[in-house]
């Protein structure tokens, strides 16, 4: 839903706080350090145990913590494993190898839609430390502490040179961009590499999660439950009553949420490492061995991944689902057949793979063109097509099918049948015609 004019107004209205207390300690501040700063700033720095940083451009409210607990696999010790190197970034550069470079990032934004009038009011980052995780935040207490906070980032990734992020490749990096771009006097950073881990969760896990969410993950794969938990909808909201006077406590939990994204985004990160480094030794199910299985055969590894995804297969007989990842990896490995023109052995899979599922009806359907296309056998293929269709009345009579997915799926196969059937009626005509002449025999 956009926003009413009104709304847009008012949105900008509050980065401008209507009640303000003196910075304490700043008798003549530097260029683009504001006089004032919301009431109750003190009160949330006491909160957070956070401190006023300064530099050249002003000052912006700056907070440390160090976690020691382990969320997921502990951080990799040494340069990573290089098939896990090659499978994350192919083309990145040596440093990417180097944990010790690696800078985690996530934002809170006053808006989720991005765009010039979104700021990142609070920026998170984290690195791997003494066996645990050391977290720093800043935050805008006013909008005018921005090109402060941003020269403290640009320092940061100049000290770490691997960023680090999920789905940052399309919100949180392209935002900060923007916000450098429009002081027109600091620099954007620029990382050697850019790590977004959100590709590499959707492959490892949607199929058995579905969502991606970070908190999921985290529950599901890491096995860390966050708890209670700040809604993202809800922050922009807190921000805003903020700088319009408001009290300070609400904004602690956004400041725990950030942290609590970051932690999770270095276990997961550290997961990924691990699987990808051995799939078939640290894979936990046969859901994470497709995936790593499907990460191979993007990168163009598609000889590994036909053997992880038969791996997937044989490791699935013993899964409490084994069906659902048994199923998308032999379909894998049928398409893969048929793109490398082994017609047989993609025949072979589909053959298995028919029934009332998604791949199944997929598999009616490949086979039917296979037999019509390439074995020059309609007859065969529209005996298959019949078998999808009564396939489809099942699964409909038993629920096992949705309403729509039947219909889009009978009227494809439909179409399919019925031109077939026009197909072998014109050659049962000609056959018919030929044998008549024959038996006609030669005209006197």
């Amino acid at each position: 839903m956009s926003e009413s004019l009104s709304d847009k107004f008012a949105r900008l209205a509050a980065l401008k706080p209507a009640r303000k207390a003196a910075i304490a300690g700043v008798a003549d501040p530097p260029r683009g350090l504001a006089p004032e700063i919301p009431v109750g700033s003190d009160r949330l720095a006491q909160l957070l145990g956070a401190f006023p940083h300064q530099n050249e451009f002003g000052e912006h409210l700056a907070l440390r913590h160090w976690f020691s607990d382990s969320i997921g696999p502990e951080a990799p010790d040494g340069p990573l494993n290089q098939d896990a190197l090659r499978l994350l970034a192919p083309d990145a550069p040596t440093i990417v190898a180097d944990p010790r470079q690696w800078l985690f990032l996530d934002t809170e934004t006053t808006g989720l839609a991005g765009g010039t009038g979104t700021y990142a009011f609070l920026v998170g980052i984290a690195w791997w430390d003494a066996g645990g995780l050391e977290v720093e935040q800043f935050f805008l207490r006013e909008h005018s502490e921005e090109h402060s906070l941003l020269t403290a980032l640009a320092e940061r990734m100049a000290e770490r040179r691997v960023l680090v992020t999920f789905n940052g490749k399309t919100f949180d990096w392209p935002l900060l961009d923007t916000r450098y771009r429009m002081t027109r006097s600091i620099r954007t950073p620029e990382p050697c590499a850019h790590l977004d881990f959100l590709h590499p969760a959707r492959n490892l896990w949607r199929l058995r999660l579905g969502s991606v969410r970070l908190a999921e993950l985290e529950r599901h794969v890491l096995g860390w439950n966050r708890g209670d938990d700040l809604l993202s909808e809800f922050i922009p909201q807190i921000y805003f009553d903020f700088l319009r006077g408001g009290s300070p406590d609400p904004l602690v939990p956004i400041f725990q949420h950030n942290q609590m994204d970051l932690r999770g985004l270095a276990g997961l990160a550290a997961r990924v490492v691990q699987v990808l480094s051995d799939p078939e030794r640290s894979a936990s199910d046969a859901y994470e061995l497709y995936g790593a299985s499907r990460i191979c055969e993007r990168r163009g590894e598609s000889a590994r991944a036909r053997k992880l995804f038969q791996s997937t297969i044989e490791k699935g007989e013993s899964a409490e689902f084994p069906e659902q990842a048994g199923r998308a990896a032999r379909r894998s490995l049928a398409l893969l057949a048929k793109r490398d023109g082994d017609h047989s052995a993609a025949v072979e899979h589909w053959e298995r793979l028919v029934g009332g599922t998604r791949e199944g009806l997929e598999a009616y359907e490949q086979l039917a063109i296979y037999h019509e296309r390439h074995a020059r056998q309609p007859e065969l293929a529209a005996e298959i097509s019949r078998d999808a269709l009564a396939e489809l009345r099942r699964s409909l009579r038993l629920g096992l099918i949705a309403p729509h997915v039947h219909s889009h799926a009978r009227t494809r196969f439909e179409r399919r049948l019925a031109r077939l059937e026009r197909k072998l009626s014109r050659e049962i005509a000609r056959s018919e015609t030929s044998l008549l002449k024959s038996l006609a025999g030669p005209r006197s």
